[in-house]
């Protein structure tokens, strides 16, 4: 049997799981790190706290599947998207914490650019102005944490990762295209890009295929291949042909179709991106649906207003009560992300009386993922001209079977989960496995891939519709809330 092993570092964790030629687990190993929050909208990790975790969760993994590294094929690496890490090329250390994806710090400083500027951006790197992407970032950490830049290297997490491994400075055309740095239609950082955001190219990494060899650890083994999450996410949905599309809900919620090696530029506020380039074969497309606080809601209903205990609970507490009660919950904690972009909107919780409880506004907080996660999908329907039938799920709130069938029944179509959901780590081992070898073609992959269960609408058109109008306008009621935490 041929053992590959995935390293799935996310935002708030980092995985090591090992997966067989069948695309079965057989060990794993997890450990999350510490959120850094030094002001409202800004949030941080240790790059080294990472990078220790990573050799941990890796020895872990093996342990538990009685495995020696030698024993790998092939190493595949997926992360969180946009996360920003400068290091020191020499020492090797990071020159401040990591500035994640969802910090909102820059927000300001994007909004003084020129329209001719921002049209720019969004045409060569299909990306909407927003402190989501890491290139504003980068430009921040140059001006206020960055004494020397002679060795200056500036990466999204896979590139530190694969640095620390091999000793490799590279990254892949996925996490390249979520900087804002980098042309779609070349492959390769952009000139005109680089210079509104005052990056040398001398400080950033290499940009290869997403499946191919980057470099050996010292122990010989092979890192080949490495995708941002959801894309890694689309190829362990084996969503490799046009019009197929997955939702993965996690800390936030990103959907994607894919759009074949056609680049579609978006009308409706969603991002045009690379889905994947395997090996030498042509470069494939997507547009994307990112809603920054889905899963983090429950978090935040467990964590902060701790009406439950985990956050397994929610399920039990949301189907306690028949309906939402009037209740709607927009989570906009860090702003909204598609198909809005509004860096200035904050969260609400809208239309109590005193007839309403906690198992309402659990209720709500799992409508408000369904809702957000429709208009990301019209947006994708209005763009592509697809009409979606179904759309295959993954992440930790597909084990919350109310949500799926609220998921259903808000859009009307069916839902289909896989029988393995660790399809982020699942994608990055097949695309590690494409390169050595270990599966010949997607052909093969397709064959591994089984479903789990299906949930089929039980709501009617005209319900499904006065739900998502009142949803929509409790959305507008989140506009402009920033200037209260000023």
């Amino acid at each position: 049997m041929t053992f590959i092993g995935s390293l799935d570092q996310g935002t708030t964790s980092t995985r090591f799981i090992i997966f067989n030629e069948l695309g079965e687990i057989v060990g794993q190993e997890q450990i999350e790190h510490e959120q850094i929050l030094p002001n409202p909208g800004w949030v941080e990790h240790d790059a080294e706290e990472i990078w220790l975790n990573t050799l941990k969760v890796i020895s872990g993994a093996l342990s538990k599947a009685n495995l020696k590294n030698s024993d790998l094929a092939a190493i595949g690496i997926t992360n969180q998207r946009e996360t920003v890490v400068a290091w020191d090329r020499k020492s090797g250390k990071p020159l401040a914490n990591a500035i994640v994806w969802q910090d909102t710090r820059t927000a300001d400083y994007l909004e003084k650019f020129s329209e001719s500027n921002k049209a720019l951006i969004t045409k060569k790197s299909g990306t909407p102005i927003a402190p989501y992407f890491s290139a504003s970032k980068m430009n921040w950490l140059l001006k206020n944490k960055i004494k020397d830049n002679s060795n200056l290297a500036f990466g999204t997490i896979d590139s530190w990762l694969l640095f620390n491994l091999t000793g490799e400075f590279a990254t892949d055309v996925t996490n390249a295209s979520r900087t804002q740095l980098m042309n779609l239609e070349t492959l390769d950082w952009d000139d005109e890009l680089l210079a509104i955001f005052e990056i040398d190219r001398d400080w950033l990494p290499v940009i290869k295929s997403s499946s191919e060899i980057f470099g050996k650890t010292s122990d010989g083994i092979p890192v080949s291949a490495i995708l941002g999450d959801q894309q890694a996410a689309m190829v362990g949905q084996t969503c490799f042909d046009k019009g197929e599309s997955k939702t993965t809900y996690g800390t936030g919620n990103f959907a994607l179709i894919s759009t074949g090696s056609e680049l579609v530029r978006s009308r409706h506020g969603l991002i045009t991106t690379v889905l994947f380039k395997l090996g030498n074969a042509p470069v494939q497309y997507a547009l994307e649906g990112s809603v920054a606080v889905t899963g983090s809601a429950i978090q935040w209903l467990r964590d902060q207003l701790g009406i439950i205990n985990s956050s397994a609970e929610v399920e039990t507490l949301a189907s306690s009560v028949p309906n939402n009660g009037g209740v709607y919950f927009v989570p906009a904690f860090s702003g909204l992300f598609a198909p809005y972009w509004r860096s200035d909107a904050r969260g609400v919780i809208i239309g109590l009386t005193r007839a309403n409880t906690k198992a309402h506004i659990a209720r709500a907080a799992l409508e408000a993922i369904c809702f957000q996660t429709k208009e990301v999908i019209d947006a994708m329907e209005a763009d592509s001209g697809i009409k979606l039938k179904e759309m295959r799920v993954d992440g930790g709130i597909t084990n919350n079977r109310l949500c799926m069938q609220l998921q259903s029944d808000i859009m009307g179509i069916d839902i289909v989960k896989p029988v393995i959901t660790e399809t982020t780590a699942l994608g990055a081992a097949f695309a590690a496995g494409l390169a050595v070898g270990v599966w010949k073609d997607t052909e093969q992959i397709k064959k591994i891939w089984r479903k789990e269960n299906t949930w089929q609408c039980q709501s009617d058109e005209l319900s499904r519709k006065s739900d998502f109008d009142k949803w929509q306008k409790a959305v507008t009621r989140t506009f402009a809330l920033a200037e209260l935490n000023q």
